[in-house]
């Protein structure tokens, strides 16, 4: 378990203790098993971003909270210069970078993310209440939305059901980068 995970799953643990949840009310809230969100909780494995959405929602607090401990302080707009967004470590593969990390009150959550090259193009399924934004901008992204698979290249974008299971990876052997926003 890395050090930001735990950080996370204490700060997670500690907003349910707080407000005397049942973590079976937050595993269903999250469309997860119970057991699951155990894991998470105890920093035992990576906790998907789509989660810490929900968490986020459903704790009335901001994602920059649970991600960095920190809340964010502006109100009327965040600049994030590039390659300054606060860098999220999620999956070993998967470098995600929030672009409003600082924005107070965000509607959405728009991430940068990085997908390195692969040759097996394994795909680590998620779920999460909402909608979710992606487009491409550079690479081939392979993503799988309730079972259908398609194939996005530089250019193209996604629009879809984030409570569907749904999973991506980079095709063509080069690494991707791609615009995720999450609603």
């Amino acid at each position: 378990m890395t050090n930001e995970i735990a950080q996370i799953a204490a700060r997670i643990k500690e907003l349910r203790l707080l407000e005397g949840e049942p973590a079976e009310a937050l595993a269903s809230a999250c469309g997860i098993s119970p057991e699951t969100y155990t894991l998470y909780e105890e920093g035992q494995t990576d906790i998907p971003v789509g989660v810490l959405h929900v968490l986020a929602k459903r704790h009335n607090v901001e994602i920059t909270t649970l991600l960095t401990g920190e809340d964010p302080k502006l109100h009327h707009f965040a600049l994030t210069r590039k390659e300054k967004g606060v860098v999220v470590e999620r999956r070993k593969d998967y470098h995600y970078q929030s672009l409003a990390y600082n924005f107070v009150h965000r509607k959405a959550e728009p991430f940068l993310v990085t997908i390195e090259a692969s040759q097996d193009k394994i795909i680590s399924y998620n779920c999460h209440p909402g909608q979710e934004f992606n487009y491409v901008l550079e690479g081939t992204l392979l993503i799988s939305i309730g079972g259908k698979t398609l194939t996005l290249e530089e250019g193209d974008s996604v629009y879809y059901d984030s409570g569907q299971p749904h999973g991506m990876a980079a095709a063509g052997g080069k690494p991707l980068k791609f615009l995720s926003i999450i609603f």
